[in-house]
């Protein structure tokens, strides 16, 4: 059995020490920020799995390849109802929505 490396941390402890604490400014701010990303990255996967480009993406959607292209890269933040349009119409799925209160 191999000796545990004493400079390794977990993903927890290491947010802990250079983010903050849950609860602090600093983390409840990265997390939303975080779960921004995570929306961005689900859209381009959907996308990509569809075998559509931005473009065609956005016409389906009734935006333009600017806003697709921002949303994957965590720039923008989007509405709900453009969010809704984009997986219903852009990519013919269906929102999934859920709230967890640890």
């Amino acid at each position: 059995m191999k000796a545990k490396n004493k400079d390794l941390t977990s993903l927890d402890e290491f947010i802990n020490d250079n983010i903050g604490k849950i609860g602090t400014p600093q983390r409840e701010q990265f997390e939303n920020e975080y779960d921004t990303f995570k929306l961005g990255v689900l859209i381009q996967q959907a996308r990509e799995q569809k075998g559509l480009t931005q473009e065609q993406l956005a016409q389906l959607a009734g935006t333009n390849k600017s806003y697709i292209s921002k949303l994957e890269r965590n720039l923008k933040d989007i509405r709900f109802s453009t969010l809704q349009r984009i997986i219903n119409e852009g990519l013919g799925g269906h929102l999934n929505i859920s709230i967890n209160l640890e």
